[in-house]
């Protein structure tokens, strides 16, 4: 029977009961429910409503409601009740009859399913705030193993200045580090218990709203009731947490597709996250790397539907509201599960320094330094700009690099070159030269690595 059927003389059409019943996929939140009417029938003991046999009788059976659903939650997700509420109170009713009916007084569903909401986005972002920190880790692993390997940077996928392999590394752990700031902060907004706050109006009992916040881990009780049971701003942030995320795990496994790619061939990724062809036999495909990359529009997808489903609704609850969970109970595993694979594919990867120094070494990379020479001997950079410009074109004519170039070609541009251009040009000295904080010398990545160690980045 529907909690609602009273008013009605006759029940709901089968259409209409597939299109509004939501246990098929808020089932998810069973345990959330239990332990928030657990939490509620001890307010309801405090106010005298349940007596104290009544109060231990609920909470035993509660209790073995929750071990029954946690031991098949798929179960309740066929029971073909409206919802996970309803759900709950007929399994409860199945146990201890009519005393069950009573744990509803002062609670309406928009309270209860904020509060349950909530404890699920919280457990939820914890979860994935650990697999964030094991990511990191495995960053930074990656970055000392490979310490003082040169790998080409780019802009416009054009070779641009060499910087070290594990400058790439902590670039990532950089972006992580903002990923897990913005959902701790999230996670300690959405903190706050709506529970007790009726269907808008408040409940009419005087329940220590406080206390029982507190009891189910919150900071504290939400202050207004109308905005407690319409608040759904903790999902669009969470989807927002995700949605920024996700760009930098794309971004991330558009790197290394690029990296592993036959034309680079950077690195090689392990055979645990790579699959074959049907048809070609030679092929290892960064399969792991591009769902990654296309699972990302899958959670901008939700973040954006949140939004349009929230914009103009009218305080306090609507039924529109229930599309706030497909979207989140699909996006939060899917932003979990690519933090897991992408923390599979860099703890297998295997750098081909090689390949990736001759790759920085090409390209006249070395470019800036000579241009930094040249301001070193007084000229200005502007100038000094256009005169290596004009090297680089007289050594793409001669289909040599900037130092293959005999101290005669560059005096022909310009007569302050020396024999002291030689050193700036290698490729170390390129390196060794970025010494200001945030720079890719071995001493400034190296200072990186252990302020992430020491920092839990």
């Amino acid at each position: 029977m529907a909690l609602w059927g009273g008013r009605f003389s006759t029940g709901p059409d089968e259409a209409f009961k597939l299109f509004n019943d939501s246990l098929p996929f808020d089932y998810q939140l069973a345990e959330q429910d239990i332990i928030g009417s657990v939490a509620w029938a001890g307010a309801l003991k405090q106010v005298n409503v349940l007596n104290q046999q009544e109060y231990d009788d609920l909470v035993a059976a509660l209790n073995k409601l929750l071990d029954e659903v946690k031991a098949n939650p798929q179960a309740v997700a066929g029971a073909g009740h409206e919802d996970i509420h309803s759900y709950v109170e007929s399994a409860l009713i199945d146990k201890v009859g009519d005393l069950a009916k009573k744990l509803h007084t002062g609670r309406s569903r928009n309270d209860q399913v904020a509060t349950d909401f909530r404890l699920w986005c919280r457990d939820t972002a914890e979860h994935i705030l650990e697999a964030i920190a094991e990511l990191k880790g495995e960053f930074i692993a990656l970055a000392e193993r490979e310490l003082g390997t040169i790998l080409p940077g780019y802009t416009h996928l054009q070779r641009a200045q060499p910087v070290l392999f594990s400058h790439w590394c902590m670039a990532y752990v950089e972006m992580l580090e903002r990923d897990e700031s913005r959902l701790t902060d999230a996670k300690n907004r959405m903190n706050y218990c709506p529970l007790g706050s009726g269907a808008l109006a408040g409940t009419a009992y005087p329940i220590d709203r406080q206390t029982l916040a507190e009891g189910l881990g919150f900071t504290a009780a939400t202050r207004n009731s109308l905005d407690a049971v319409s608040d759904r701003d903790f999902v669009v942030e969470l989807l927002s947490c995700a949605s920024i995320s996700m760009i930098h795990l794309s971004r991330m496994a558009e790197d290394l597709i690029f990296y592993n790619s036959g034309e680079a061939g950077f690195i090689e990724l392990s055979d645990g996250v790579t699959s074959g062809s049907s048809l070609m036999p030679q092929k290892k495909n960064p399969d792991a790397l591009e769902l990654i990359r296309g699972k990302t529009g899958r959670v901008f997808g939700a973040f954006s539907a949140m939004m349009m489903t929230l914009k103009a609704l009218p305080l306090a609850y609507n039924k529109d509201m229930q599309e706030d969970k497909e979207g989140l109970f699909d996006a939060m595993p899917t932003w979990l599960a690519c933090i897991h694979m992408a923390q599979a594919c860099i703890k297998g990867i295997k750098v081909n320094a090689d390949k990736t120094l001759a790759a920085a070494k090409g390209g006249h990379s070395n470019a800036t330094e000579l241009a930094d020479y040249l301001v070193a001997k007084g000229i200005p950079f502007r100038e000094g700009h256009h005169i290596v410009g004009t090297l680089v074109q007289m050594a793409i004519s001669k289909g040599n690099n900037l130092e293959d170039l005999s101290l005669e070609q560059f005096k022909s541009v310009h007569s302050i070159f020396e024999s002291d251009v030689y050193p700036v040009l290698e490729i170390d000295a390129c390196i060794k030269a970025r010494q200001a904080l945030g720079g890719t010398s071995v001493e400034q990545v190296s200072n990186a690595i252990e302020y992430a160690k020491k920092n839990g980045k």
